[in-house]
């Protein structure tokens, strides 16, 4: 299982394409893109999960202090690299943690088939089990969208830049990367995440008149159509 992170702290501001210009030329000249993908660009498609009550997305909407979501998670429709990550909030600090799993055995957990999940040996697929049986956690939608991501060593710094955010509906084929999503009606969304300090040089490549911090989910956008 890959190690967890630290807690880290996360800025995300709504923004438009009329941003875009002048924030992309910053970042580039503050940050290196990231080396995933072209330029530091590439497609992401999330399957999350929920309760039968839609835990995950009340506490999202509630602002509940403390919380988690789980979802897999794969790139430019690559089927050979798959995660399985969960993501926890607290106090208003961030974690994530990864193990990663195949795309048969992903197959057998859509299928309802947890055997292989009890034996696998990584922690956190066995924590999804459990909440599998004991919460009747399951696939809740499926969230498809582009991401820009610059990197910044001081500070270990991320800053991303995701667009074209659609949603799955009911649609669940989660290993079909041709699957039919549609548009979500969402903004781009600026994310900044760091350890314990945020660089000068970039807090001020991704400043924006008139943009104030938001508490958006890819996730709950996502599941407004339901």
């Amino acid at each position: 299982m890959t190690p967890a992170m630290d807690f880290r702290r996360e800025w995300k501001h709504e923004i438009s394409p009329g941003d875009l210009p002048a924030l992309r030329a910053r970042l580039r000249a503050a940050m290196t893109p990231d080396s995933h993908g072209k330029g530091g660009t590439y497609r992401i498609r999330s399957l999350y999960f929920d309760t039968p009550t839609d835990r995950a997305l009340r506490e999202k909407i509630d602002g509940v202090n403390r919380r988690e979501k789980f979802r897999l998670r794969y790139y430019d429709d690559d089927l050979s690299l798959i995660h399985l990550e969960k993501k926890s909030k607290i106090n208003g600090l961030c974690r994530k943690e990864s193990a990663a799993v195949t795309e048969e055995e992903v197959r057998a957990l859509l299928s309802r088939d947890w055997i292989w999940m009890a034996e696998s040996g990584q922690d956190l697929v066995w924590e999804l089990r459990q909440k599998m049986t004991t919460q009747l956690l399951r696939p809740s939608v499926i969230v498809d969208y582009t991401r820009e991501a610059y990197v910044y060593a001081p500070g270990n710094v991320r800053v991303t830049l995701d667009s074209n955010i659609r949603t799955s509906l009911k649609n669940l084929d989660f290993l079909r990367p041709a699957s039919l999503t549609i548009p979500a009606g969402a903004p781009i969304i600026l994310e900044v995440k760091w350890d314990e300090y945020l660089p000068d040089t970039v807090r001020s490549a991704v400043q924006l008149e008139g943009r104030r911090s938001s508490a958006f989910s890819k996730y709950a956008v996502c599941r407004r159509f339901d």
